[in-house]
């Protein structure tokens, strides 16, 4: 058992683990310190300077984010000469940088517009020379804005530490510090994988998702355009956020009859694309078990990991699904089946998808054979994205009735809508392969092992005396590690499933921000899962082979599973990234 340390904080008592920080046991008390560049677990070099504290019998103020605590020690938090420390230190961050407050996309929710506004600096106090940088527009899915940036440091940790990319970092020194890739290179230049894990913890504009919004307006009002809109699984459970509703509370009806207002024609769920694809992916791991083609199948709805294993791990293309991902089959299918049954010209529909994503606005480059050049999703926004389009508009979501999707491809099952959660596309999987294995309709269908936060999770599946051994990993060091062992011989699989955010899409780099002063976002995160894994359990199918809709389309349409015409329209190929 650890050792407990007592001290006291702002007169208030408190025990903590030994090797805890001053902000450990201030949080504990309940006693909110400022930060901008701590996030726990990643990155803590007390460089902003924001959380500095008064420790009794220390000559200077230190920085609580990385100072252990010790027995008997007491801390104050709120005495003049620490907020007037605070002030002077706001006021040099604020002296370098670009103040365009007004048309940031980050002011709602900037750290550094938040304690400057709380501390009444003298912005002009430390006016001079600045920084001189040109946004890099270069990415399909970020924007990074350097003259915005603070030097926290926090998307440098991320990007290295969580995601195992690191193409960026600090360059140059003193003054003439900033945050870009090596070689003064653009982010299109870069092995960046578009996962917008960075823009989650920015505490300021420097790095935001590239928006679609300016594109998508005048789309929504042209009378030769049938707009059709399609949400992820995890932007329902999301979404509510951006309005005050409390953590992982499912907004679907909410968001449909807002996406009308808005100006959509018609109203999908990428979830009947989810069911697709469980029916294509499973089809195509249970072909390649039993006729010995390459594995382990690795999956492949997740762009950032698709982005990441063809720049890091060429050698693996071979093992990926050739399935597409359920955005891109939900835009192909939409564009094909649902456009012939309509009798509407495929290249006067325009299809919008909502993902809680920066990497899907590079996958809409990818584009369908069958469709001739055109693209199967035109346009994608985050869920950040569509709550501003939301509150552009005027309307009032939380009070908004709840709205129905369209039928034919708006039908889905409790398979589909796990998807949004790691290891739900490996449940959803298993509960179909597991049927055709069998020959059963099993009642015991909750894959419990590959559910939850764990980076890596693993099973083994008795079906039919045969030993199938899986994995689910999220967050691509974890991937990372995955691939290793598996090249090393160190593990073998059968099946793997691998989500470029941690958590998975419920975690993904467009999702609404979160306050990290208030909140704890494993927590966060684990609440938007539980409310899918709700959603599926109430359901009343929850198999994605039971879905009539996907009957349906593989009777009138596709023939069967990976038939020809499934894999003209529902499956793609991959090739190594190059970088110039």
């Amino acid at each position: 058992m650890a050792k407990m340390i007592n001290l006291t904080i702002d007169g208030v008592q408190v025990s903590v683990e030994e090797g805890s920080t001053i902000l450990d046991a201030a949080k504990k008390a309940r006693i909110k310190i400022p930060t901008l560049c701590f996030l726990k677990g990643i990155n803590g070099i007390g460089a902003c300077r924001m959380c500095l504290v008064e420790v009794k019998g220390a000559r200077n103020l230190v920085a609580s984010c990385v100072y252990p605590v010790a027995e008997g020690m007491e801390v104050r938090t709120n005495t003049q000469r620490i907020l007037r420390a605070r002030s002077l230190n706001l006021s040099l961050l604020i002296s370098n940088h670009r103040k365009d407050c007004s048309s940031c996309l980050k002011a709602d929710s900037c750290k550094l517009k938040e304690y400057a506004e709380l501390g009444q600096i003298d912005e002009h106090l430390f006016d001079g020379e600045k920084s001189k940088h040109e946004p890099d527009l270069s990415s399909d899915c970020i924007v990074r804005d350097p003259s915005k940036c603070i030097l926290c440091k926090k998307c440098i940790a991320v990007c290295q530490k969580q995601q195992a990319v690191g193409v960026i970092h600090a360059n140059n020194r003193g003054f003439k510090t900033y945050i870009g890739c090596a070689f003064d290179e653009k982010l299109n230049k870069t092995a960046c994988v578009g996962c917008g894990q960075c823009t989650l913890v920015c505490p300021t504009g420097a790095l935001t998702e590239r928006s679609a919004l300016v594109e998508l307006g005048p789309k929504l009002e042209d009378p030769n355009l049938v707009v059709v809109a399609s949400a992820a699984p995890s932007v329902r459970v999301a979404l509510g956020e951006e309005f005050g509703l409390p953590y992982g509370t499912d907004v679907e009806g909410k968001m449909i009859t807002a996406l009308r207002r808005l100006g959509v024609k018609h109203v999908f769920d990428v979830n009947f694309a989810a069911d697709l694809t469980i029916m294509e992916e499973g089809t195509e791991f249970l072909d390649r078990l039993n006729n010995g083609g390459k594995l382990p199948l690795i999956t492949s709805c997740s762009p950032g990991w698709i982005n990441y294993v063809t720049a890091y791990y060429p050698e693996f293309i071979d093992n990926l699904s050739t399935a597409k991902s359920p955005m891109q089959m939900q835009g192909a299918v939409t564009k094909t089946y649902w456009a012939q049954k309509m009798g509407i010209d495929p290249k006067k529909i325009y299809t919008v998808h909502i993902m809680p994503c920066t990497a899907k606005k590079s996958e809409i480059n990818y584009g369908c054979d069958a469709l001739k050049g055109m693209r199967d999703t035109d346009t994608v926004l985050t869920v950040r994205e569509l709550a501003r389009m939301i509150k552009q508009s005027g309307i009032d979501f939380v009070n908004l009735p709840d709205g129905k999707y369209d039928e034919m491809l708006g039908e889905y099952t409790g398979a589909g809508v796990i998807f949004g959660a790691s290891g739900g596309v490996m449940e959803a999987a298993l509960r179909t392969v597991a049927d055709v294995v069998t020959g059963q309709d099993l009642k015991d269908i909750e894959y419990k092992k590959v559910r939850g936060m764990k980076g890596i999770k693993e099973a083994t599946l008795n079906l039919n005396g045969k030993e199938i051994k899986v994995c689910a990993a999220s967050g691509l060091a974890n991937a990372r590690e995955v691939l290793e062992n598996i090249k090393s011989g160190k593990k073998q699989y059968h099946f793997v499933e691998i989500m470029c955010c941690p958590g998975g899409c419920v975690n993904g780099g467009g999702m609404p921000y979160i306050d990290y002063d208030k909140y704890d976002k494993e927590e966060i995160v684990k609440a938007r899962a539980k409310a899918l894994y709700k959603n599926d359990s109430h359901r009343e199918l929850r198999k994605s082979h039971k879905n009539p809709s996907i009957t349906k389309i593989y009777k009138e349409f596709f023939e069967k599973p990976n038939s020809h015409k499934a894999h003209e329209i529902l499956h793609r190929s991959y090739k190594k990234r190059e970088f110039i």
